[in-house]
């Protein structure tokens, strides 16, 4: 089976595999094997577990919609972390979630700042004032 991940961001997987497991938070788990009856369904916060027959991954899903459709695979992801274990895949999901917290931080003072200074030309150029 060929399984497709892909997020906003690009094409985060795209492997052929043995075996799928999916677990979603709000719909419980499931198995696709090879040729599984055709299925979509949705990932809320869960993971993908893809198994071949040397190495298994886990991608940690975030919003997302899986289709099995003749044994081609594709989950279309919001977010989309990928680890050797489920408990690595959603650190690595922790790791990144911290530090895009921290980037809007940053962004927005630094968009608040150029604000404030914007006001002020504004305020001394005396622009929209009637005299």
């Amino acid at each position: 089976m060929n399984v497709s991940i892909v997020t906003p961001e690009g094409e985060l997987y795209n492997e052929e595999v043995t075996s799928v497991i999916v677990h979603s938070d709000k719909n419980g788990s499931y198995e696709i094997l090879r040729d599984h009856l055709p299925i979509v369904s949705t990932i809320d916060t869960g993971y993908v577990r893809l198994a071949n027959e040397n190495i298994t991954v886990y991608v940690v899903i975030i919003n997302g919609v899986l289709e099995n459709h003749y044994n081609k695979i594709t989950v279309i992801a919001q977010d989309a972390y990928v680890g050797r274990s489920k408990e690595k895949a959603f650190e690595n999901l922790e790791k990144i979630r911290k530090s895009r917290v921290e980037d809007n931080k940053k962004r927005n003072i630094e968009l608040m700042k150029a604000e404030q200074e914007l006001m002020e030309q504004i305020r001394k150029s005396k622009a929209g004032s009637n005299k």
